[in-house]
């Protein structure tokens, strides 16, 4: 019974809230258009502010809107008027998200930001309220109940104006033409990033950490290198660092089929010239040739110079880069 009636309830909220949302379509007018218009032109930083629960959503919708190009950060309503005021520009642009419109911290802060002529918009369910007549644009995240059976929690309510938000944020965005690489640079952590960001100069082992041999070294020298480098390939190189060719593990195997002797020459079983990237190369389209070619290291030149050697990487690397 207890469980039958937590579906019940939460499928309920679910179907509410969803309704709330989709009756703010109609809302998207021109009035939409004109705060997209203030927040675009927008010379200094868009400061959202707002109390209690409407005051979290106003610091999601800020860290929204800075994580899709535009700068922007969340300023408590209640501390404006004791300090924090001054963090507002006068080429800023302030989003109040209230849904009562009638908190006593906005009505301190709105004659403050009237005076100085920062334009205002918000972003409330009651659209005769003092914050919705005082703004330059207004947006309605009306809810004709929340989805508390008491109809007292804020739940559809808050819902909803986190929904106008996100539809600020991405309008801005596709205004901006904001590309997967712009999302990238904000979120270096992330996997994004990290597939957008990352190349193989960032990952690749250099200098003494290169496996590498001259010509005319044997098959057992190249496999004491190759051992000693712990990355299962090695580069043969002539005396100026130019790749002539790779060898590695699945060489190896290779070599042992066909009954070679490890004192014999390594060039007889080399790969010639070999799969190779460079330091600029995008360490994810690396990744994506190693799976191809169904190979687990790479060596890096520099085709500037000839396919000079300036690295080594394998798959333990990318997988320390969190590529994979």
């Amino acid at each position: 019974m207890f469980q039958e009636t937590c579906i019940q309830a939460g499928q309920r909220v679910l179907r509410e809230e969803a309704t709330a949302i989709l009756e703010l379509v109609p809302t998207i007018d021109e009035r939409f258009a004109r705060a997209c218009d203030l927040l675009l032109h927008c010379k200094g930083k868009v400061i959202l502010t707002g109390v209690g629960k409407s005051g979290h959503i106003a610091t999601k919708i800020a860290s929204t809107l800075a994580s899709t190009g535009t700068q922007a950060f969340f300023v408590q309503a209640g501390e404006a008027a004791h300090g924090d005021l001054g963090m507002i520009g006068d080429q800023d642009v302030v989003i109040a998200i209230s849904n009562s419109g009638e908190g006593s911290e906005l009505k301190v802060m709105i004659p403050l930001l009237r005076r100085r002529q920062i334009p205002l918009i918000a972003i409330t369910g009651k659209l005769e309220s003092s914050l919705a007549k005082s703004a330059d644009v207004t947006l309605s995240a009306h809810v004709s109940k929340e989805a508390c059976p008491l109809n007292l929690a804020p739940t559809s309510s808050s819902t909803a104006e986190l929904a106008i938000g996100d539809a600020l944020a991405i309008a801005l965005l596709e205004a901006r033409g904001f590309t997967e690489r712009d999302f990238a640079l904000s979120h270096p952590g992330g996997a994004l990033g990290r597939k957008l960001l990352v190349r193989c100069g960032d990952i690749m082992h250099v200098n003494d950490e290169i496996p590498i041999c001259k010509q005319g070294v044997t098959i057992k020298e190249a496999l004491i290198e190759m051992t000693a480098k712990n990355l299962g390939i090695v580069a043969i190189c002539d005396e100026e660092q130019h790749l002539i060719g790779v060898y590695t593990d699945g060489d190896l195997r290779r070599t042992l089929e066909h009954e070679f002797s490890i004192h014999d020459q390594l060039e007889y079983v080399m790969t010639k010239g070999g799969i190779t990237v460079e330091a600029q190369t995008l360490a994810a389209d690396a990744l994506a040739i190693m799976q191809s070619k169904k190979i687990s290291a790479m060596i890096v030149v520099d085709k500037e110079q000839n396919n000079k050697v300036v690295g080594a990487f394998n798959m333990h690397d990318m997988l320390r880069a969190g590529l994979i």
